[in-house]
């Protein structure tokens, strides 16, 4: 079984903007750390030794006896002498050990300077004879051990140069930079964020007029966070709020600062707020803050030196503000709970702003920002889909929209119709249709299973009636029943959490009745339904035995070391008391739903049925069935 419900915001559509800086990047000072000069002298001696193993690896050393002996022979082309060395060329037609690998360049050292006999010998068999002196000799080495370093260094300063150009040097943080000009993101674009909107105005008005709160000794907030489920456009508002403002905009992601060498985090931390007190007033946006922002552990085993110095240089440089510096900083994060206490503190983001999933009329107004470039059918409804969209976020609208366009351009449609919007929901929240099932028997039995918790869904009072029901295998799951809220719950009641819990058991108990068995399909169902009742006794207070207290550790698991919520001991008598709450709290609901699925076999019958013929029924065919059934309560 899968029901409906998924996450929600806005997020409108950004244009394509540039990025860069109009002052020149200030050369950065070489890596700080060590190791980097230590592989890259290795580096460089491996280079070294290669340069000069490669120069000689074609010069054969001989004994003085066989060069000798080569000369009488008239085997030797030429020589050069300098000083005792004797280097030269033998004949290409030589045969000789020292020819392997085809080298016939040699060297040898004399065992006396003034050997008569040998010049002699020279003449006589016509062998070309030069002289170096140690001078040239000396120059030739120096240059040969030399030269390679020099090549070497200019490599290194030119790779440095190259990466502080391109990815923001190994001080420097890659910070893209917006303008009014440039920019085009308001908050016309931000759609069901009003509340957040209000929160910001006051800040746009400060970085336009910082001169009407100084005079008033009034003190701006340094920081914001902006604090919210994943795409319920914390980005987008921050965009919004340096378009309107009509400042600079510096956009960093928390990631960036991390990295590999320590003190290279907060090295980049100070490049970013010196960049942004160059460019007063302006605005600073750090997304996913969380990334470096956790708060800092006192075990010495786990501590992160890195993290912890570029956290600390936040909280450094949002203190170091003056009065006459307007610089605000902007983060955002979905994981507020993990944050640092001294990052929060009063003095550096003391403003929280919440960003919820939008509502139903403010999903309304998303979904007008995101089809103003597309092309509708009239039998589009876009109210009807704002109601049918509870819990998606705006990032989620803005999929929908575009499901919907790929499905009517791949059937070659003129317009985008309801069709479209219906398979690119469905294809969202139930998952990708992928054939039906083969096997008959498992086919009937995926019947009895969704009939069944359709039929409950439609007979207790209080539950989300079914919207659609389907056989056809989607996801992970073989069969689907999609339920629709009657309206937007943020508090949930005993009364409707019980109505869950009887839907969630429907497709157990209607096999059960059927094949007199259950099967593993409604394993996704049990852990729901445990899930849900362990809260509504240990942290809800729905149970008269725990009473209204709430047991943290309850539903800790010693495999996977998760707790809801901060790990407490409790006595064994507790634990034995939850475990008999939650038994029977499942147990009787099991009964109740057996009773009322055997009081309405019939219209189970006629469900399934319909299932096996048609695989998908919508609710006009599940509530003319229900009439055709007519059952008991």
């Amino acid at each position: 079984m899968s029901d409906s419900g998924t996450e929600s915001g806005s997020n409108a559509k950004e244009p394509k903007v540039g990025s860069g800086s109009s002052k020149p990047r200030s050369p950065t000072p070489l890596p700080s750390n060590p190791l980097h000069y230590v592989v890259w002298l290795v580096l460089s001696s491996l280079l070294v030794y290669l340069w000069t193993a490669e120069n000689n690896q074609d010069i054969t050393a001989v004994p003085y006896s066989l060069f000798k002996q080569q000369v009488g022979e008239g085997n030797v082309r030429a020589v050069t002498m300098q000083g005792t060395n004797v280097t030269g060329e033998f004949r290409v037609g030589v045969s000789l050990e020292a020819k392997k690998n085809n080298v016939i360049k040699f060297s040898t050292h004399l065992l006396a300077i003034d050997d008569v006999d040998l010049l002699r010998d020279l003449e006589e068999h016509g062998v070309e004879v030069n002289s170096a002196s140690d001078e040239d000799s000396s120059l030739m080495q120096l240059l040969t051990a030399v030269i390679p370093w020099i090549l070497i260094f200019g490599l290194f300063f030119y790779s440095r140069r190259l990466v502080q150009g391109n990815m923001g040097g190994f001080g420097q943080v890659k910070s893209e930079r917006y303008v009014r000009s440039r920019v085009k993101v308001t908050f016309d674009d931000v759609a069901g964020l009003e509340q957040a909107k209000s929160e910001l105005k006051e800040i746009i008005d400060y970085l336009n007029s910082p001169e009407r709160y100084l005079k008033m000794g009034a003190k701006i907030p340094r920081g914001v966070l902006l604090m919210g489920p994943p795409g319920t456009g914390k980005t987008l508002l921050a965009k919004a709020t340096a378009g309107e403002a009509g400042v600079p905009f510096f956009h960093v992601s928390g990631s960036e600062f991390v990295e590999m060498f320590v003190g290279v985090g907060a090295s980049r931390v100070r490049d970013l707020f010196n960049k942004a007190r160059a460019q007063t007033p302006s605005l600073i946006f750090i997304d996913e803050i969380d990334s470096i922002g956790r708060a800092r552990s006192s075990g010495i085993a786990i501590a992160n030196d890195e993290r912890d110095q570029t956290l600390n240089q936040i909280l450094a440089e949002m203190d170091g503000f003056s009065s006459l510096e307007t610089v605000v900083v902007l983060a955002a994060t979905n994981r507020p709970d993990i944050l640092d206490p001294a990052l929060l503190r009063p003095g550096r983001f003391d403003r929280k702003v919440t960003l919820e999933l939008p509502h139903q009329k403010a999903r309304l107004e998303i979904f007008k920002v995101h089809i103003k470039n597309h092309p509708l059918a009239a039998d589009v409804n876009i109210e009807e889909l704002s109601r049918r969209t509870v819990g998606f976020s705006g990032a989620e609208i803005a999929n929908l929209v575009n499901e919907a366009a790929l499905n009517a351009a791949r059937n070659n449609k003129k317009n985008i119709d309801a069709q479209d919007f219906e398979v690119a929901r469905d294809r969202i929240v139930l998952g990708i249709a992928y054939g039906e099932l083969l096997n008959p028997n498992e086919k009937k039995r995926v019947a009895y299973h969704e009939a069944g918790h359709t039929l409950v869904a439609l007979l207790i009072p209080g539950a989300d009636k079914p919207k659609k029901v389907s056989i056809i295998p989607r996801g992970r799951s073989l069969g689907v029943t999609e339920q629709e809220p009657a309206e937007e719950r943020h508090n949930f009641t005993e009364a409707y959490l019980q109505t869950q819990l009887k839907v969630l058991m429907g497709g157990r108990c209607a096999e059960k009745i059927e094949f007199h068995e259950t099967s593993s399909g409604a394993a996704d169902d049990l852990r729901r339904a445990t899930q849900m009742a362990r809260q509504m006794i240990t942290q809800w207070g729905m149970s008269e035995r725990i009473g209204p207290v709430i047991i943290d550790n309850a539903g800790y698991n010693p495999y996977l070391g998760q707790t809801l919520g901060e790990l407490r001991e409790i006595s064994e008598h507790t634990q034995e008391v939850i475990d008999d709450e939650l038994k029977n709290l499942l147990l009787n609901t099991e009964q109740q739903v057996m009773q009322l699925l055997n009081n309405n076999k019939n219209g189970l019958d006629i469900l399934v049925e319909h299932l096996l013929d048609h695989e998908t029924l919508d609710e006009h065919e599940i509530q003319s069935l229900l009439v055709q059934a007519r059952p008991s309560q």
